[in-house]
């Protein structure tokens, strides 16, 4: 399990009792934090050759996912400064003290030489500003559950970052003709986000069902009919995807990949769009764009990586009289969202010129959630991230045969459709369920990009004036 390493600063000038007591603290705060992923005291830091060590160990331990610093005492910045230069893993600077109150009778100098965060990480912070550095700086007492609450949200963020930096994407196929938003520069993306996008031939993946075996055949069906209502007499269907799911997954597995794309303008001699198939894929953890679009099926891996229910989705057709939105595609989404089990249905597809595919159909659950789309600005990125609410639907839809879900956006449809487009959001997001804006403020952080928030407060004018701000601000790097 990834871990983060809590290093505390201090030095020698308060003699060795002191700084015993500074390790014992710091072991304390270590074990007591309750957070999302462990945190494991390392060392005190006390010279430039220690900050060094530490960092070098940091950087090329599989196992730590980022590094949190606290300075119990007075640690002079300069003997950070090229350790933290080259730190690799993402940093969190955390401003805390091991008492809560000052013990106002008892208070002597003793006291004072060995609580000293108030100053000591102050220095520490400018030379996190003089690097310009990007980091984390959380604030508040360590026994609180607020604070710990907070470490716990940055330490997703980091973990959702370390699945970036080793994510690899296949595409089935290119994008779809014409299409820009599924466009961009996949070697920035590399270079930016570490991620690995390359296609595989379609013909690949025929060959591949080609060689399903029917007792692999039969284990998938048989998970279907555990985990889905069967409501179609066409199994044929159903073995066909079963047959597309398997072989997705070796080519998938093949490659280290994660993420996939595909597009129904490139099936070559595939019988089916795969629909079932990917969704199923999704629900087991990959991530997935549809007519190519790799950034979407990147980011939605990534926060399946952390346990949030995420999904591939596009915004579909608006409800104007009463403010919703509603969010499908054609097959592809995935039943982590479901309200009640999915029923497995067979209807005809009316692009693509193939069979009708076998895919699941459902409502989505209603809870906060958020849209999320990252874009190519050419000479950067910027995820978009729009607060929203998922809605029961008022009506059913009887003639619908896709998977859906409904929602109401921040602050209202009128408004957050209006910011959408003046910050060019796509008509593909990744759908996130209970996912705090902090996980996505950290996420842009760490990986240095841009990051436009719609919510409840935001204002169309306003956005504007901010979005020529982003434009006039990377003009000038």
């Amino acid at each position: 399990m990834k871990k983060f390493w809590f290093v505390v600063g201090s030095q020698f000038l308060y003699g060795e009792e002191t700084l015993k007591q500074v390790e014992q603290n710091a072991k304390t705060i270590a074990k007591e934090l309750k957070t999302e992923y462990p945190i494991v005291y390392k060392t005190t830091v006390k010279t430039v050759d220690e900050a060094n060590e530490i960092v070098r160990e940091a950087n090329y331990d599989n196992d730590c996912a980022g590094v949190i610093s606290f300075c119990h005492t007075f640690s002079p910045s300069k003997m950070w400064a090229n350790a933290l230069n080259d730190l690799q893993k993402p940093w969190l600077h955390f401003h805390t003290q091991f008492y809560d109150e000052i013990p106002n009778d008892a208070i002597d100098m003793d006291y004072m030489n060995l609580h000293q965060s108030a100053h000591g990480d102050r220095e520490h912070g400018f030379i996190g500003v003089r690097l310009r550095k990007p980091r984390k700086v959380i604030v508040g007492y360590w026994k609180s559950l607020k604070t710990m609450q907070a470490i716990s949200s940055w330490q997703q963020a980091a973990i959702a970052y370390g699945e970036s930096k080793a994510l690899r994407v296949v595409r089935f196929g290119d994008n779809m003709r014409e299409v820009a938003v599924t466009e961009g520069d996949k070697l920035e993306a590399q270079i930016k986000f570490g991620w690995q996008v390359n296609t595989i031939g379609v013909g690949t993946l025929v060959e591949t069902i080609k060689s399903v075996t029917d007792k692999e055949l039969k284990e998938k069906l048989a998970e279907y009919e555990t985990k889905y209502i069967v409501n179609t007499d066409n199994l044929a269907s159903i073995a066909y995807q079963a047959k597309a799911e398997i072989a997705i997954k070796k080519v998938l597995d093949a490659n280290k990949a994660k993420a996939f794309t595909n597009t129904f303008e490139d099936l070559y001699q595939m019988e089916q769009l795969p629909g079932l198939a990917t969704q199923n894929l999704m629900a087991s953890g990959y991530g997935y764009g549809g007519e190519g679009d790799w950034k979407v099926a990147a980011m939605t891996r990534i926060f399946k990586a952390i346990g949030k229910t995420a999904t591939f989705m596009e915004d579909y057709t608006y409800d104007w009289k009463n403010g919703l939105i509603l969010g499908a595609h054609m097959l592809e989404v995935c039943p982590s969202i479901a309200e009640d089990k999915p029923r497995i249905e067979v209807h005809h597809l009316g692009i693509g010129g193939k069979n009708p595919p076998a895919r699941l159909v459902f409502e989505g659950k209603s809870g906060s959630a958020k849209a999320v789309s990252l874009i190519d600005m050419g000479n950067r990125f910027r995820l978009i991230v729009l607060d929203l609410e998922c809605v029961k639907p008022n009506k059913s839809m009887p003639n619908l045969p896709v998977a859906r879900v409904m929602w109401r956006p921040e602050p209202n449809l009128e408004v957050s459709a209006a910011c959408w487009l003046l910050a060019g959001g796509a008509h593909h997001t990744t759908l996130v369920y209970d996912a705090p804006i902090e996980l996505f403020q950290d996420f842009a952080t760490l990986s240095d990009i841009e990051l436009v928030h719609i919510n409840k407060n935001s204002d169309p004018y306003e956005l504007e004036q901010k979005l020529r701000l982003f434009d006039l601000t990377y003009k000038l790097k």
